[in-house]
């Protein structure tokens, strides 16, 4: 192959995992469990809301703020519940704590098609491999219960090292576990700023995984551009 890989690091959601359904049928379905009718909908921009909220007054989970990511996640919730019109505290506070134990296990999360035969073709030709994630510390669980965790060497998450992508020192902090220069890496990411800019201002390689009708970024040669994650061997192999 031309490109000398020797080390692939991946990001999760959106690329490997992503929500089965919409964030706001789950909360629904908890509300009903509590006997509480709320609009799926509702919640859906509610949520989008509170985590942009959140995300501005304490980014990367309430790192170094004192918080920890649970605490950041149920606050979320809570505010989630509140801002669609769901008042009754005791009510909220044990909703928020349910939902964020859902969220570890497997049961909300679906692989994405062809991530496990892809990460199992890329461990038999040979390639190192691990997580760059902006996620707090569920991932290690998640990703055991979905039967994704034994591809990698490590999983790196914005919590565990208080850096977030697009900030180069969660890559610099993967190269060090993977002891590989950057040019012997790839970055595989659906996120134009956070994985694919950010690795390639780091010096590694970058592919972006592009969903069905996003629009092009103009500066991500054809090449590096992935229709889905089966495409990535052929790409790595031309």
């Amino acid at each position: 192959a031309m490109l000398r890989l020797r080390f692939l690091t991946w990001d999760v959601k959106d690329t490997l995992l992503r929500l089965q359904r919409p964030v706001g049928e789950s909360y629904a379905a908890e509300a009903r469990a509590h006997g509480i009718r709320v609009q799926p909908e509702a919640l859906t921009r509610s949520f989008r809301e509170a985590y942009g909220a959140q995300s501005r007054l304490f980014p990367n989970y309430g790192q170094g703020r004192g918080l920890s990511s649970q605490q950041w996640w149920v606050d979320v919730v809570k505010q989630t519940f509140r801002l669609s019109g769901v008042h009754e505290e005791g009510v909220i506070t044990l909703m928020a704590e349910n939902l964020y134990h859902d969220f570890c296990s497997a049961g909300n999360w679906e692989v994405l098609p062809g991530a496990g035969e892809t990460l199992s073709q890329c461990c038999q030709r040979g390639f190192r491999m691990g997580v760059v994630s902006n996620f707090d510390n569920r991932l290690e669980k998640i990703l055991s219960q979905c039967n994704l965790r034994h591809h990698f060497e490590f999983v790196l998450t914005s919590e565990e090292t208080g850096f977030a992508k697009p900030d180069g020192r969660i890559f610099q902090k993967a190269l060090r576990l993977g002891g590989v220069p950057p040019e012997q890496v790839a970055h595989v990411g659906d996120d134009y700023t956070r994985d694919y800019r950010a690795a390639r201002a780091m010096g590694m390689h970058g592919f972006l995984l592009r969903a069905a009708g996003q629009s092009a970024e103009p500066e991500v040669p054809p090449e590096h551009v992935l229709p889905t994650l089966s495409h990535l061997l052929t790409l790595i192999e031309k």
